[in-house]
């Protein structure tokens, strides 16, 4: 980080959820391969279902398993089917550390938002299960109809709901592991930090303003 870079202290704090809270890619790639079998088409090796984690499942439809639109949706409505079922315990194992460290900000009053592309029902269903509900202000996914899937509109509409409480932005960072979290949250004018236990490559963190290690590294970043 150089003396121009934006630093602590922050007036809000946007987290991803999936690869940076909850290591949730093993039930993801499971229920991938579920909806993939129940319609009938091959199913990839699980490293090659990685890049459906984190961007929009509807996406990963259309631009990994090559369906048109209509097929995608189709293959959504399984799925979310799938993740109904499966509850949200199945894709609620934290990251060593980030329950601490997300209670600790909370409890230093700086207000939080999720910002995720994990349908917004699912995800609140997750943070209820975690018991981390009331340390976030929003609560921001994806809607039913997908119309708000892309990162960008997540941002947008979680900083939206966020000035309505009247919460200060002016010295906002994201946390996130994708370069889609870095090219969505810029679109607002928010810096990145990414952490490297996640999902993407080491060249998608280009753009970001930290890559962390630890969560003790992130820890010192945010606190």
């Amino acid at each position: 980080m150089t003396a121009q870079t934006p630093t602590k202290p922050w007036t809000c704090i946007l987290f991803d959820l999936d690869g940076t809270i909850t290591d949730s890619a093993p039930s993801i790639i499971d229920r991938l391969s579920r909806t993939l079998t129940a319609l009938g088409r091959p199913v990839p090796s699980p490293a090659e279902l990685v890049p459906f984690v984190g961007p929009p499942i509807l996406d990963g439809f259309r631009d990994v398993a090559d369906m048109t639109p209509d097929e995608a949706v189709e293959a959504l409505e399984v799925y979310r089917s799938f993740a109904l079922s499966d509850g949200p315990a199945a894709e609620s194992h934290v990251y060593p550390g980030m329950l601490g460290l997300i209670r600790d900000l909370h409890a230093a009053g700086i207000p939080l938002a999720l910002a995720t592309s994990k349908g917004e029902a699912q995800a609140e269903r997750v943070l209820a299960y975690l018991d981390l509900t009331d340390c976030f202000s929003v609560v921001c996914g994806s809607s039913p109809d997908e119309t708000r899937s892309a990162k960008a509109d997540i941002v947008a509409e979680a900083l939206r709901r966020l000035r309505e409480q009247g919460i200060d932005l002016s010295h906002t960072v994201m946390v996130g592991d994708r370069s889609h979290d870095i090219e969505g949250a810029g679109e607002h004018g928010v810096p990145v930090i990414m952490v490297e236990w996640g999902y993407g490559s080491p060249a998608e963190s280009v753009g970001s303003i930290a890559v962390v290690h630890s969560v003790d590294q992130l820890r010192t970043l945010l606190l």
